[in-house]
């Protein structure tokens, strides 16, 4: 198998700081160490502990010098550890609003503030980024990732594990391979073709070993076409070790192993929480030969040889106070630019306080901060600020604020009918463990209808994990997706609707009409009979299902308003033929003049997609996301932008040769502002 290999140093920690050492060095200082261990040493250093002071914990050896191994989950900020109770952190915006900005700056400054966190609250690998694909909208964990795309996935990974591993502290991309769906999701069989697993579903993982530089990866809970991921060879010891050269080592996802032999062999380097199959099983499959002790070996080299790359050997940093206010404010930034106006009519916003009297503000999801979905990536928040402190704060004395957390539908609708805007904030609360309907629960449908019945300025604000129906949206005048917020949530919040922050958020993953719209809207495809969910929309995975069916969706991936126009023109394509080489290291720029043409400040997001020669034998989705560029342009002001397309954003995944390869023929270049929104096309073609 042939994938294009990115190897890249990655330097030690000395005791005086970051030195330029290359990692043999502490490979080979790795296995001096690991040549002193006994067996009972090496296997107690291959699995955690749990008992009354410990978890997450890898325990020390004092005779040798290795210290102790911490575990924190952190996919929205530093969350458990091994600490009763837990620590607070800084409760960043959910993964999936971070995606929502296609902002890679943003993305290593998220990485920054949850790395330096995790170093702040002595840990030493944080469970994080989650890259799993949003295959279903229902999956609970969809929060918690970077949404449908498997390009705009790979390239918030990147920037965030840089950001992270930059403040010496391990990062573990999560959950390898095809944690889709929470519902029996540590027993589930997903059953995926070849070209299916390279293209949708492999990508966002890859690019974190090869450009990345990922140190730790995570093996998830389900099988993978028949084998449970900790033990399945072709993923760990086929993909990830030899394929992708990936030198770091390979936890499992907590209670994940299901086997001794099988997962020692298969390339499991690290079980957690506990030892039940690394334990006095492994040393029993060691001493009767099933076991050879060069794979014990291997696995202590690779994470021993991290650990000391990172400094965790050498330099010991003491717990510090997190800086809350400072990070505090990344988390604000990054919660307003990933914020989705999703509708706007008659300009309704931003709310302008001089205009105003009085403001209702209505909902369960106005009374408190939603700083974070359920689960292992709960962050217990350092401060919160509730979004009718946020509103208070920027209109003062000069509006009457009044607020009803909408349970008794009447009275907030009477309330609502008094005022001069309508401010209506639901939501869910999605969490690990479940998967959750599209549909908001309790009465939240029939209060925004209520209120919409009274009040012609009504704006619903959306805080939820993923995608949901709105059988209300033609009732309302405005639609803010705002998605969990983290802990700056009301601050946030009031600087998008009063206009202080002009939305830039675009959607990382397709809003449906219906269950039936769904790709993968069956039984068998989702959650699965007996035991099994069938992948059989195969590479057809979001936008790529609608836009091949014809179905229109409620809003498209990509999409997002403003409070300002933009337009793109003058697309210039170099060059325009080329060789069908994969291996040429060729590139195809795209050059383009991008205008704000409205009248006030704001961001956009220029999506380039690629329209694949399509043939019987190889369906091809319409358009594929193949780059993007976030463009800040003050009124009237234009700017050239140029983007590159490598040869793997004209590949597909050979399933005959078991490669990366592309066909002979036409391939449309189409940029534009979100997959249905196509403003320039031209086409490259290939010989």
């Amino acid at each position: 198998m042939h994938r294009t290999l990115i190897k890249g140093l990655i330097v030690c920690l000395s005791a005086t700081g970051w030195a330029s050492l290359r990692g043999e060095d502490c490979d080979d200082r790795a296995r001096q160490l690991v040549s002193k261990m006994t067996l009972e040493e090496k296997l107690s250093e291959l699995h955690g502990i749990q008992d009354d002071s410990h978890f997450r914990y890898v325990p020390p050896l004092k005779r040798l010098g290795i210290p102790p191994f911490r575990i924190a989950n952190g996919p929205a900020g530093v969350g458990p550890a091994g600490d009763v109770p837990q620590k607070p952190a800084t409760a960043m915006p959910a993964p999936i609003a971070l995606a929502s900005t296609w902002d890679l700056e943003l993305a290593n400054k998220y990485g920054v503030v949850i790395g330096q966190e995790s170093r702040d609250l002595d840990e030493d690998l944080l469970e994080a980024p989650d890259v799993n694909i949003a295959r279903v909208p229902q999956n609970g964990r969809t929060f918690e990732a970077f949404g449908e795309d498997p390009f705009l996935a790979s390239r918030m990974a990147v920037s965030e594990i840089q950001g992270i591993q930059n403040q010496g502290v391990i990062a573990n991309v999560k959950h390898f391979a095809a944690n889709n769906q929470e519902s029996s999701r540590s027993r589930i069989n997903a059953i995926i073709d070849e070209r299916a697993l390279e293209e949708i579903y492999f990508p966002a993982f890859e690019n974190s070993v090869t450009e990345g530089h990922v140190a730790s990866v995570m093996a998830a809970y389900n099988k993978v076409n028949g084998v449970y991921c900790c033990e399945n060879t072709f993923l760990l010891k086929d993909v990830l070790k030899k394929d992708w050269n990936f030198k770091g080592f390979v936890t499992s996802d907590f209670g994940a192993v299901h086997s001794t032999v099988h997962s020692a062999l298969a390339g499991l380097d690290l079980e957690m929480p506990t030892g039940k199959y690394f334990g006095t099983n492994l040393q029993f499959a060691v001493e009767t030969g099933h076991v050879p002790i060069s794979i014990i070996d291997d696995k202590l080299v690779r994470r021993f040889s991290i650990m000391m790359r990172f400094g965790l050997f050498d330099h010991m940093e003491k717990p510090r106070p997190i800086p809350a206010r400072k990070d505090g404010l990344v988390a604000r930034m990054i919660a307003e630019n990933g914020m989705v106006l999703l509708k706007n009519d008659r300009n309704e916003l931003p709310l302008i306080p001089d205009r105003i009297r009085q403001i209702a503000i209505i909902g369960p999801y106005a009374v408190r901060a939603m700083s974070g979905g359920g689960g292992s990536s709960h962050v217990v928040p350092l401060y919160t600020v509730a979004p009718v402190d946020g509103i208070r704060q920027r209109l003062g004395s000069r509006s009457k604020i009044e607020f009803d957390d909408g349970q008794d539908v009447s009275r907030a609708q009477s309330l609502a009918r008094i005022s001069d805007v309508a401010v209506v904030m639901v939501g869910d609360a999605d969490t690990e463990g479940r998967d959750h309907s599209l549909t908001l629960d309790g009465n939240q449908d029939a209060l925004i209808m209520a209120i919409a019945a009274a009040n012609p300025n009504t704006i619903v604000v959306l805080k939820t994990g993923s995608a949901i129906f709105m059988p209300w949206l033609d009732h309302v005048a405005a639609v803010l997706e705002a998605w969990y917020p983290g802990e700056e949530d009301g601050n946030a919040l009031a600087a998008v609707l009063f206009g202080e922050i002009n939305p830039s958020g675009r959607l990382p993953i397709t809003f449906p009409r219906n269950l039936t719209d769904l790709p993968a809207n069956t039984k068998s495809q989702y959650p699965g009979m007996n035991g099994a969910a069938n992948y059989l929309e195969g590479v057809f995975v979001g936008y790529r299902s609608y836009d091949a069916k014809g179905i229109q969706p409620l809003f498209p991936f990509g999409y997002g308003l403003s409070y300002t126009t933009f337009s793109c023109k003058n697309l210039a394509i170099t060059p325009e033929t080329l060789a069908a080489n994969i291996h040429s290291g060729e590139s195809v720029g795209l050059d383009l003049k991008v205008s704000n043409t409205g009248k006030r400040f704001g961001e956009t997001v220029v999506q380039v997609y690629v329209g694949f020669p399509s043939a019987r034998e190889i369906p091809q989705p319409p358009e594929q996301l193949k780059g993007f560029s976030k463009v800040a342009l003050d009124a009237g002001q234009s700017r050239n932008v140029r983007i590159h397309l490598d040869m793997r954003s004209f590949a597909y995944w050979n399933t005959d040769a078991h490669e990366w390869s592309i066909l002979p023929g036409d391939y449309k270049i189409m940029v534009g502002f979100s997959s249905r929104d196509i403003q320039l096309q031209k086409v490259v073609c290939f010989k």
